[in-house]
């Protein structure tokens, strides 16, 4: 499946604002919604994350299309490290280990930070480096 990598972009930027407010106000509950948003995206596909479904219907009807596209699967791949990172974070705040909720959602927020703002995938990039790594 083909994408485009604005939508991505876009999810980002939006998960950036989510985990924002999640760090500003310790809710373990925002964190778990998020949590549920990187889910659909990693195990139900892209197209299944609301972000995703927002940037399809509201933005980009309006846009020319995209110069071109991309696999799928790196960032889908991305979102499970993501379900991954805010699954611990959830836990870190609902059990009272807020150093751990913190870690982690820093964690994620940085990586969705980097998406957002340059275009550079983490979780895209560790995909690309383990297909890498098995292939040889």
């Amino acid at each position: 499946m083909q994408i485009d990598p604005r939508g991505t972009r876009f999810a980002a930027a939006l998960t950036t604002l989510v985990l924002c407010a999640v760090l500003i106000t310790g809710s373990g509950a925002l964190l778990a919604v998020q949590t549920a948003i990187f889910a659909l995206g990693a195990f139900a596909g892209l197209q299944y994350s609301p972000y995703g479904w927002l940037y399809r219907v509201a933005l980009r009807p309006g846009l020319a299309p995209p110069r071109e596209l991309e696999d799928a699967r790196p960032p889908r791949f991305a979102q499970g490290v993501g379900f991954g990172f805010g699954l611990v974070g959830t836990v870190g705040y609902l059990t009272g280990a807020e150093w751990l909720g913190l870690a982690a959602t820093a964690l994620a927020l940085a990586a969705a930070f980097l998406n957002a703002a340059f275009g550079y995938c983490l979780g895209c990039e560790m995909y690309l480096s383990i297909r890498r790594f098995r292939s040889t």
